[in-house]
């Protein structure tokens, strides 16, 4: 089992972290709406910077192991890192209308009605193309985190 976890460490972290980073967002994005007085537009976009931000330093730091703090490495980072997010929020949130107005969801409303459940969450407009682009951009973030953003950095110790 140790060696499983040693051997997965770093998928580990990233969904750790991951999970971290959208209590973020969400928490923070509650904070400014109901505390702040912020309007939607504004709270959701000061949210998703919060949750970018601790993402990337919690990526770069103990995800990915990028322990250089010089200025171009560290910009040449942030910069890939912000842009394949907005790539993915934007697949995200063009996805998710498209793949509800297909009918995907009804397939899950109807398992839902037949085990019985009868949360309304369950039922709200989208939300299964909505967990299903979720999974979708947590794969891709990590695919463009590893392979692109923060690539080979933990095989490189001059970059320290």
């Amino acid at each position: 089992m140790k060696n499983l976890i040693i051997k997965n460490k770093e998928i580990i972290t990233y969904i750790f972290f991951g999970v971290l980073t959208t209590l973020i967002n969400w928490c923070s994005y509650v904070l400014l709406t109901n505390i702040f007085d912020f309007g939607v537009l504004t709270a959701n976009l000061l949210s998703w910077i919060f949750g970018v931000l601790f993402a990337f330093i919690t990526n770069k730091i103990w995800v990915f192991n990028s322990k250089s703090f010089k200025p171009k490495i560290v910009l040449k980072e942030v910069l890939g890192f912000v842009s394949s997010r907005a790539v993915t929020g934007i697949l995200e949130v063009i996805g998710v209308p498209l793949l509800a107005s297909t009918g995907f969801d009804n397939i899950f409303y109807g398992i839902c009605k037949q085990l019985g459940i009868t949360l309304s969450v369950a039922f709200t407009d989208g939300i299964y193309s909505k967990l299903s682009f979720a999974v979708i951009v947590v794969i891709l973030n990590y695919i463009f985190s590893k392979l692109i953003v923060f690539k080979g950095k933990n095989e490189n110790p001059e970059n320290s």
